[in-house]
């Protein structure tokens, strides 16, 4: 077994084969060696040489003798690579793919050779802003982060049939089965689902045709009972594993206001804001298990729900969340500029109403938009995801009412947050409001719409020692300790969150789960080792937010 953590974790869970090798070690970045898949700024990578913005990795490797074989195809796959990278094997090119957070591949099959094989890549990262970006900063300061350059997720092989090979599934649930679109060329499958009080349920299904698999005694998946299915695909020519559960998210009126519901029943979304960034691997912890514990904490905590903030994370997190029962709601992430006082410091004044942006070059605008699309088609399957978020208080806005109608397209089966904090158009389920520095109450005023805080508080606490040292503290608002820190939050949910609910606030998210970097606001610090909040006060906390929302919904 690989000492590297990431070497045994399967990187793509919900469509999962025996054939799997990792290509994580042995690599050098412009001659020197470098620990993948950690970025090169990351302290887990042990890469001691500059970084420009042109990396060449390269790397060697024998395939494994039972990997390949007669008739089958083998498969390289990049979880992430920052910004642009093309990727030659033995000499003969292979892909190009741009964008630096969704996963990209292709059949290496025709260029591989006996023996020793060599990988190259070339990636060019100017944190070009036609590409998203998210909290990337080449000077890092306040909410702008240190940047990731080229490989920062896993790179690996894996071996398919030639014929008969299952690309994809796509499963959509409701509270009584799943409906499976399965992408083979095989003219027919077999889905197979073990049930829960025993035996199993199997169905047979032709290529390009939906699926629908009903279940007797449907149980359904929920936070407190996060349920999944597991279940298996077979063709002529191979068998792969995936998992779906049964949820649905729709929005309705309850207790006089548009409620978000959860399986039908209301649910107050208690969240955190999540940036995703670690003290020592900065975009990818230095195991996958960091994830859970991650969800973990924030569930000790008494919340329910991260939104994943202008970072779309390796498969890893999203199948934490789904097995534990945390929701996510998902950020797309931002491209285009963004200007401190008219994007901030104004909209912060309460100046939040303004046309959308100049709409910037079209090749940005297609980018942007075919991002949000190969998004939502790779975390579609995810139960943990309620919703996705567009745009982001204005950064890179634009013509975000067809944006938003093109999202909501794409995944009727969620709510769509068409700009957050501010600079609202008319599209969207939500009517999202962020509030730092001077609490209020809020009502909800938008028919049509719930009304959601998703973003408040922030309050910095220092704790040294624990990987926020050398940059200036940034957050909005003080405290020198534990109780001080706890008495703000209590004190700011007491006079804007819980006076809101019976007024239509359906969800409040804190800023936010860890300090990072500089932004020392976190619950927990950077290296995750100090919880900086009474954590019995935080679950009481809780507990009187669901009970409130009980009283008004019903």
């Amino acid at each position: 077994m690989s000492t590297n953590p990431w070497d045994n974790y399967y990187p793509r869970p919900r469509l999962r084969r025996e054939s799997f090798f990792p290509l994580n070690g042995g690599w050098t970045l412009d001659g020197r060696p470098i620990r993948a898949p950690w970025p090169p700024q990351a302290p887990l990578s042990e890469y001691a040489g500059p970084v420009g913005d042109k990396l060449r990795y390269e790397a060697s490797f024998t395939l494994p003798p039972d990997l390949a074989g007669e008739g089958r195809r083998v498969i390289l796959h990049f979880g992430a690579v920052d910004q642009v990278a093309e990727v030659t094997l033995n000499g003969r090119w292979v892909m190009r793919h741009a964008g630096g957070y969704l996963p990209f591949s292709a059949d290496v099959t025709a260029a591989l050779v006996p023996g020793e094989n060599r990988l190259e890549v070339l990636a060019v990262d100017r944190l070009d802003r036609r590409y998203p970006y998210g909290k990337q900063r080449k000077k890092p300061h306040g909410m702008w982060y240190t940047p990731v350059s080229g490989i920062w997720q896993s790179v690996w092989l894996e071996a398919v049939p030639g014929r008969g090979a299952v690309r994809g599934i796509k499963a959509t649930p409701d509270l009584t089965g799943v409906t499976l679109e399965v992408k083979t060329d095989s003219p027919s499958f077999t889905v197979t689902v073990p049930l829960e009080g025993g035996g199993e349920l199997s169905l047979d299904g032709a290529a390009g045709e939906p699926l629908r698999v009903d279940l007797p005694e449907p149980h359904l998946w929920t936070p407190d009972d996060p349920y999944l299915y597991p279940f298996t695909v077979s063709t002529r020519s191979e068998t792969v594993s995936s998992y779906f559960a049964l949820r649905t998210v729709s929005v309705e009126k309850r207790g006089g206001y548009d409620r978000l519901l959860l399986n039908g029943e209301p649910i107050f979304l208690h969240g955190v804001l999540d940036q995703g960034y670690f003290h020592d691997g900065l975009f990818l912890p230095k195991e996958p298990g960091e994830y859970e514990r991650d969800v973990l904490r924030m569930k000790a905590l008494g919340f329910n729900l991260l939104r994943k903030h202008l970072k779309v994370e390796p498969e890893a997190f999203y199948c934490a969340c789904d097995r534990l029962g945390m929701l996510v709601m998902q950020d797309m992430v931002n491209s285009g500029g963004y200007s401190y006082v008219f994007d901030t410091v104004l909209p912060t004044l309460r100046m939040k109403k303004r046309f959308d942006r100049l709409p910037g070059s079209k090749f940005r605008r297609s980018f942007f938009e075919r991002h949000c699309l190969a998004t939502i088609r790779r975390l579609h399957g995810h139960p943990c995801i309620l919703g996705w978020t567009i745009f982001n208080e204005g950064w890179g806005q634009y013509d975000s009412d067809r944006v938003c109608r093109l999202c909501k397209g794409a995944d009727p089966t969620r709510f769509v947050v068409s700009t957050s904090g501010w600079f609202a158009q008319r599209e969207g389920d939500v009517q999202s409001e962020h509030v730092y520095f001077t609490p209020r109450v809020l009502r909800a005023k938008k028919p049509g719409k719930f009304l959601l805080l998703s973003e408040c508080g922030g309050f910095t606490r220092r704790v040294p020692g624990h990987g926020s040292e050398g940059k200036k503290d940034y957050g909005y608002g003080a405290a020198d300790s534990e109780e001080a820190l706890t008495g703000r939050i209590r004190a700011l949910y007491d006079e804007m969150v819980l006076p809101s609910i019976p007024n239509g606030l359906c969800g409040c998210v804190y800023t936010q789960l860890s300090d990072v970097e500089g932004e020392i606001n976190g619950l927990y610090t950077y290296d995750r080792e100090v919880c900086k909040v009474d954590a019995a006060a935080m679950t009481v906390l809780a507990e009187e937010l669901r009970e409130a929302y009980r009283e008004v919904t019903g």
